[in-house]
Order: structure tokens, then sequence, then C-alpha cells
């Protein structure tokens, strides 16, 4: 479905929804690029209500680092309330962005952000409203990569059979240099094999198709075998040496939303490490 088509069936759809202000896009500070003028497109996914997403700082961010790059976009996408999500399955609406209405099944990198566990079947939700194989086995080339980060990354086995990479640890250096892996990618004529080979070689990332996973009796993992000799192990978290300079340029959404409030970082992490 192109997006002139996903528009025009929304302005039919919205008005019998609950807060239609969630699914419209544009917002003040919103970064709308043309896409013919990038070579990379990056859909950046919180798998949850809109009121819950536009409240994350840590996507604000992310958002604000790949949009500064001339030759790449990132646009947002949230997970629907359940009576959009059959609006949309009943009209054969995809999961879409909210910038340019595109089918996020187009762009060339699908990021989601996991703050917490009970946003896995969530996350294999919208892979399945998107159009998206499932299974990262099953992906072709033309598939977008599809990766993950956040906190409920930081055990990613669960989750390992969905995703192609995930992104273990601080994501805003991680990010650019995904980003750069993948767009250089795109124009080699690589497989995707290949280019798990090239992401696993970034810190921070684990690539689970590069990797067999070993376990005991009782469901425990006993050991991690690296598949290639050149596959880093193990994987160590990533870290920002220095903050970075904070966003400023903050979405202003249309509705209220949980944390109406612009977020401030005085300083990363907890103190006792948890």
């Amino acid at each position: 479905m192109h997006p002139q088509e996903i528009d025009r069936t929304l302005q039919r759809i919205l008005p019998g929804v609950q807060k239609p202000g969630r699914y419209t896009g544009g917002e003040l500070n919103q970064v709308v690029k043309d896409w013919k003028s990038v070579d990379l497109s990056v859909a950046l996914i919180f798998p949850d209500l809109y009121d819950l997403g536009m409240s994350n700082l840590g996507l604000a961010i992310l958002y604000d680092v790949l949009n500064r790059e001339k030759d790449i976009l990132a646009e947002r996408v949230f997970a629907p309330w359940p009576d959009m999500e059959a609006a949309m399955r009943l009209s054969g609406i995809p999961l879409y962005s909210l910038e340019t209405k595109h089918p996020v099944s187009e762009f060339d990198i699908i990021g989601f952000s996991l703050p917490y566990e009970t946003l896995y079947t969530n996350t294999l939700n919208l892979i399945d409203l998107a159009g998206v194989p499932l299974f990262a086995a099953k992906r072709q080339r033309d598939d977008p990569i599809v990766i993950a980060g956040g906190h409920a990354a930081l055990n990613p086995e669960p989750m390992a059979d969905f995703f192609d990479a995930f992104v273990i640890g601080e994501g805003e250096e991680a990010v650019l240099e995904i980003a750069r892996c993948v767009q250089d990618w795109k124009t080699s004529g690589r497989s995707r094999e290949e280019l798990h080979l090239e992401l696993a070689k970034i810190w921070g990332v684990y690539v689970p198709s590069l990797y067999q996973i070993h376990y005991k009796e009782d469901g425990t993992i006993s050991r991690v075998e690296p598949l290639h000799e050149d596959t880093p192990f193990p994987i160590l978290k990533r870290i920002v040496g220095k903050m970075p300079k904070s966003t400023t340029r903050f979405i202003v959404p249309f509705i209220d939303i949980t944390h109406n409030r612009i977020p401030i970082e005085i300083m990363r992490g907890c103190t006792r490490g948890c």
C-alpha cells in the first residue's frame, strides 16, 4: 500500500477510533525528509502506545542522532490501540510511519526500543502487522534489517529468533555505526549473512545467527559457541565514553501523553549498576 493510499484510508477510519491524534503525525518539530534525497531509511519503533513512546527520552535521542545525518532519515512508529489495530487489519493498512505514512516494510532498518520484557509480545505483533517475516532466518535480502536495543535487550535470547541483531548497552554511537554498515551493504550486492558478519564486528552488537547456544537440562545456558573464528565473544556492553550533547528539539505532541514534560538527563545509569 502506497503512503498516499494509507493517508486516504486513515482519513476514513480515524474518526472511529480513540485518540486519533496518536496516528496522524504532523507535530511541531517532527523531521520530514524526501525519501529520494537519502541513502538509508530507519523506522524507530516503540512497541507501545504513542502516549508512552513519546515520553521516552531514548527514542527522542536516537531520532535526533539519525536525522542529523543528511543522507539518513528516521521516522517514528508506535503500537496501535486494539481498536486501531482492528481497523488497520480490516482496511489492509500495514504498520506505517507517522512522518510520511510509508509502510514499515519499506524501510532499510527497523529498530525496536525494548525498555521492558512485557513488550515482547507487542513487538512480535508489530513485526506481523508490518508484513515482515517474523523469524530472522526467513527474511530475504530485500527485507528490512530488524534490530533491537534497550534494557530488555541485555538478555537477548528470549527474542533471538526474531532479530537480525541486538545492541547491548548504549545506542547513540552504535546506531550510526550500524546505519553506515547497512548503507555500505545495500550497494555491495553481498548476502544478508555477510552483513551479519560485518554487524558483529561493531562493539556492543550481538548477532544471534552467528552463535550456537548450548543449554543444560534445566533450561539454563551452559555455554555460548561462536560459529566463526573471527566472531567476537564475549560481546561487551556498549558504553558512551562522553555524554553527547542533549537533544533540544523535542517533538510537541498534539495530545496529552503519559509524561507531558521536557526530560533533562543530568546523569546516566544506576550508581549500583542495576
